[in-house]
């Protein structure tokens, strides 16, 4: 059975999803099934409805062995350090492409108006947030040096790998990363994350880079700070190489022009 354990081990099916589904997650799911169905019988014997149609079931069974929330992660950690760095620079206008709507922008919204860059279509009448479609990896709208503050977290590692529906392009993050750096005006800010360790692609998901990798395409900016999220947890100040050394870290670089 030595090829099940390679063919397992090498889909890392013990941490991953594949096509979608995670093995994982539905083999814990069938395990809590007896006490979904234990929690109606009881429901139902205390209850003065003693109906339940199957049309009324709705299963959340993953919730039941979880803790209180997560405040830990690439997203958590990198969400709050941007947006603590952006409220101390306090720029006149700030701009982000690709980071989560329904995270680090909503952090931002609470303080400031913020403009979104996006390929794709955005419907918002949200207070303070505006939006520009554009293709980011040529930022057509923005003149050079033109942008005072902008922020992509998480987001260049999955250019160019049609995950949402962009062209297939290989050197579509590295494109997206000289745009950044075009249109940085002198003595602006970018804030820029993206997962790092040992450099590859993982199709269709995402890329992983090299620090230096990322310290090289941004060879016209100065690098003001770099911290990180290993393990989970966030990591002042780690050296290039230890981020490096990771499986699956995430870089928080903070640049000027």
């Amino acid at each position: 059975m030595r090829w099940k354990r390679r063919l397992y081990h090498g889909l890392q099916l013990d941490k991953v999803r594949h096509f979608g589904i995670s093995v994982p997650e539905l083999v814990a799911n069938i395990k809590r099934l007896p006490k979904y169905y234990r929690d109606i019988r009881e429901y139902r014997e205390k209850s003065d409805d003693s109906t339940i149609p199957i049309t009324r079931h709705y299963p959340i069974l993953t919730d039941i062995d979880q803790d209180a929330g997560t405040a830990t992660g690439h997203y958590f950690h990198q969400d709050l350090w941007a947006a603590r760095r952006i409220r101390e620079e306090n720029p006149d206008e700030h701009y982000d492409i690709g980071s989560r709507l329904d995270g680090f922008i909503s952090h931002l919204l609470v303080f400031r108006d913020v403009t979104v860059i996006d390929i794709r279509p955005l419907d918002s009448d949200v207070e303070g947030l505006d939006f520009v479609q554009d293709d980011a990896t040529k930022l057509e709208v923005f003149e050079d040096n033109s942008v005072e503050s902008i922020s992509s977290l998480h987001a260049a590692e999955h250019f160019g790998l049609g995950r949402y529906g962009d062209p297939i392009d290989p050197e579509g993050h590295t494109k997206f990363m000289a745009s950044l750096q075009r249109v940085l005006q002198k003595n602006g800010k970018l804030y820029f994350s993206v997962p790092v360790g040992q450099e590859r692609v993982e199709f269709n998901a995402h890329r992983v880079l090299s620090p230096y990798t990322v310290l090289d395409q941004f060879e016209e900016l100065e690098l003001e700070r770099l911290d990180g999220v290993i393990d989970g947890e966030f990591v002042k100040s780690p050296s290039p190489e230890e981020l490096e050394k990771q499986e699956y870290a995430c870089g928080l670089f903070e640049f000027t022009k």
